[in-house]
């Protein structure tokens, strides 16, 4: 398991709940009458926590007061089994504490309400030369040991300019990614030479000089941060618009940013995100940058890292204050999560094609999930090009098999491959849609090798099932060495994809034969 580094501004997250419903006879203020207190981790160390609650190891660099709040935090720290070693102590500074007030009415249930006032104590004075170096010598002991390094930048003293570029050309020495979520400020300069930098709508606009109203807009600042700070990627988070990243591309540093840019789809892309009930954006820009970095560390591709870090900020939305999202609830399509309310009348809960579309790494770890259920999983692969009733006549019989059903779908080479240069007649993007519309499909991915046997070997379905036009069932023998079962299902008659395309040449060619031979005019 990879262990990150995440340094940053630590904060101490207070909620008081009760009942607001009356005004004070003393003056015209609500009275809130306290039932419940709560203390949470915020800014950096919530970071850290949400690592933990994907089962990684982290190391915990920042700094604290000598007083009350210090200590619950470090407490809550230690906890939450966060390496608290690099929490140093500032006697000159309060510990950074957001102490939040939330009243609802009596005729409500405890806990929850609306935010009534929240009262910060804080110091922004850059943390002292000495403790500045303190932090910098731990770092740099630290980063051989660690798969990343997070920076969570809240302008509160800890992050000062010469602190973060000594930090940055140390990882940089050692190969260890950096990605940062800044403050928000104009000068971004501190950042340069970052691997990855995830500001928000308004802090890309603040740093850019570019008002975001669009994802178009966000591409365009993407772009320009890309090239000034000389980074491998930049990820925008739009709210609820999704995001907006850039892939690697070091061709981007050439453009000249200083006259207005039209971004392409080859260096920038626009993830959207699914509708969601907003209770709270506290912790969602911690939420993106912890599984980002999450990812980086676990060698996810940056398309990986960022679908699966705009899922975990609209989960994280959906809750009060920062709370820790599992790696099941992470990996878990939507259709598979409980609502907190049920559906109303006549309506389904349906995942969205889109969401089904996976990787192998993700299929991974969303098998992983699926068995910590007790789910059983059904894994089928074929080309499915044409798709007809045959095919999903199996794909439903392959379903009520178990509880899951994966399929894996030829690349277009690998169709070409196999059948032929004419083929296929649908494009694997096209094929994959079309499959993850079906009800019966819970997931679905692509994979150019000849034989399933890499997929089989990295998921460990359950069940390998095959239609019934296929005599061989190619990886048998993987899924039998592990106790797993090998079916084949019986297919419907008269129908293939080779019958339908021959049916057509058998339409086309007389009409072809009339028109070659006619004099008539059309």
């Amino acid at each position: 398991m990879p262990q990150l580094l995440v340094l940053g501004d630590l904060m101490l997250d207070r909620y008081t709940f009760g009942v607001a419903s009356r005004i004070s006879p003393e003056a015209p203020v609500v009275v809130l009458e306290a039932e419940q207190d709560e203390v949470r981790l915020g800014g950096a160390a919530s970071v850290a926590q949400l690592l933990r609650g994907l089962e990684s190891r982290v190391t915990l660099v920042g700094v604290v007061g000598d007083d009350s709040d210090g200590r619950t935090l470090r407490r809550i720290i230690e906890e939450a089994g966060i390496d608290g070693s690099g929490v140093l102590t500032d006697p000159q500074r309060p510990t950074t504490c957001k102490e939040r007030f939330l009243g609802r009415g009596a005729d409500r249930s405890p806990g929850g309400g609306n935010q009534m006032l929240r009262v910060d104590r804080e110091s922004r004075l850059p943390v002292s030369e000495v403790l500045g170096s303190q932090i910098v010598e731990f770092v740099r002991a630290q980063l051989p040991h660690h798969a990343a390094l997070l920076v969570s930048d809240y302008a509160k003293g800890v992050c000062t300019p010469e602190l973060l570029q000594e930090v940055i050309s140390a990882a940089r020495a050692v190969g260890v990614p950096i990605l940062v979520d800044p403050a928000r400020i104009a000068d971004y300069a501190r950042y340069r030479g970052v691997t990855l930098i995830k500001p928000n709508r308004m802090e890309a606009g603040l740093a850019t000089g570019i008002s975001i109203r669009s994802p178009e807009e966000a591409a365009q600042a993407a772009l320009r941060l890309q090239h000034n700070l000389q980074v491998e990627s930049v990820v925008i988070t739009l709210d609820q618009e999704g995001l907006v990243f850039t892939t690697p591309n070091p061709g981007s540093r050439e453009v000249d940013h200083s006259v207005p840019h039209v971004p392409t789809r080859e260096c920038c892309q626009h993830l959207t995100t699914a509708v969601r009930t907003v209770l709270d954006i506290t912790g969602a820009g911690d939420t993106v940058l912890a599984v980002l970095g999450w990812s980086h560390a676990n060698g996810r591709s940056l398309s990986e890292a960022t679908h699966l870090a705009n899922r975990a900020a609209g989960l994280q939305i959906e809750r009060l204050g920062v709370a820790t999202i599992s790696r099941d609830e992470l990996f878990l399509p939507r259709g598979s999560e409980r609502s907190a309310t049920p559906p109303a009348p006549f309506q389904k809960s349906v995942t969205p094609a889109r969401d089904k579309q996976i990787t192998l790494s993700i299929a991974r770890d969303l098998a992983d999930a699926y068995r910590r259920q007790g789910k059983t999983i059904v894994f089928t692969n074929g080309c499915f090009d044409l798709l007809h009733v045959g095919h999903v006549t199996y794909l439903e019989q392959a379903a009520r098999l178990g509880d899951v059903l994966i399929v894996a779908i030829n690349s277009d080479d690998s169709v070409r491959r196999l059948k032929g240069p004419t083929r296929p007649i649908i494009t694997a993007d096209q094929r994959a849609a079309m499959l993850a519309a079906l009800g019966c499909v819970d997931q679905v991915l692509v994979f150019d090798e000849p034989t399933p046997h890499r997929l089989l070997e990295t998921i460990r379905p359950d069940v390998l099932v095959k239609g019934g036009t296929t005599a061989e069932i190619v990886g048998r023998e993987v899924v039998e060495a592990y106790g797993a079962r090998v079916l084949s299902l019986h297919a419907v008659e008269a129908v293939s994809t080779t019958d339908i395309l021959a049916r057509v040449d058998s339409l086309r060619l007389p009409f072809q034969t009339l028109t070659a031979g006619s004099t008539d005019p059309p």
